[in-house]
């Protein structure tokens, strides 16, 4: 089963996600993405659905998800471009799984120096490391939509990696915040100077890498992270670059497909979906 936020993904996002068939089912919730994540983390923990189904999750709620993106990490520090310089990575970020993976890595002794969390307007964290005071709040809709996240679930765990220590966590991790109109600037600035065609979140963390960097020009070379296609963008991309974008053919047959899906309200109905199944 894939829960989605109803009318916060874009459509090819959408074609993907309730076009597969076979076992899979696509739920439509009414809400965002941390209302899905929130149904998900209840269902773990509810002991009449777990007395009838064994359930376990593909997004990095489980850990597995991120073990593996642990990797990322150490190809990109195998091939960073200066490597007489200490190496800091930015990391777009919305449930924080991807952060979560490099500083695990870190932790293993890859010599990475400096994290840095580039977030949209969805800016929990930012501003935790700038108070000190976790405040979540609802999401708010942008155009990095993987991100939209008020209350990112992994970040429990990146602290209890720094012991909960605010203060050593401040020392391993920066973060940013950046507005739609300062990504589609992103996205232009990038195509314009390398044509690189960037999807929205690695914009974002291109942004968060270059603020790091106009602050620590001599010590630092960096590197950011990207997180799709950005064909699944194509409408916010294609405006800041003024280029369409091809669609890769291995998506074309998706866009034919019907879309198949079932609405979700809240948790009970999710509750009762699983347990039919």
């Amino acid at each position: 089963m894939i829960l989605y936020p109803k009318g916060k993904v874009s459509s090819l996002q959408e074609k993907q996600l309730t076009t597969l068939g076979k076992n899979i089912t696509a739920l439509e919730v009414e809400g965002v993405f941390d209302d899905c994540q929130d149904m998900v983390k209840s269902a773990f923990i509810d002991p009449e659905i777990n007395s009838e189904v064994n359930l376990t999750s593909a997004n990095s709620i489980n850990i597995a998800r991120w073990l593996a993106q642990m990797f990322y990490y150490f190809i990109g520090f195998k091939n960073r471009p200066h490597p007489d310089k200490k190496l800091v990575v930015s990391v777009p970020s919305g449930n924080f799984g991807n952060l979560c993976a490099g500083l695990m890595a870190k932790q293993m002794g890859l010599p990475i120096d400096h994290f840095i969390a580039a977030t949209n307007i969805n800016d929990t964290v930012p501003k935790f490391l700038t108070t000190g005071e976790y405040q979540p709040k609802p999401s708010k809709a942008t155009l990095s939509n993987a991100m939209d996240v008020g209350d990112p679930s992994n970040f429990i765990r990146i602290q209890k990696l720094h012991n909960n220590d605010f203060f050593k966590l401040r020392k391993a991790v920066s973060a940013y915040s950046y507005t739609d109109a300062d990504t589609l600037n992103a996205l232009k600035s990038i195509y314009k100077n390398t044509g690189y065609i960037a999807d929205p979140h690695g914009a974002v963390g291109y942004l968060g890498l270059n603020e790091f960097l106009e602050n620590n020009p001599e010590e630092y070379s960096g590197l950011f992270l990207e997180t799709a296609h950005p064909i699944k963008f194509s409408k916010s991309v294609e405006s800041a670059i003024k280029t369409q974008l091809k669609v890769p053919e291995k998506l074309k047959a998706l866009l034919e497909r019907e879309k198949t899906s079932l609405p979700v309200k809240d948790y009970k109905e999710l509750k009762s979906y699983l347990l039919k199944r």
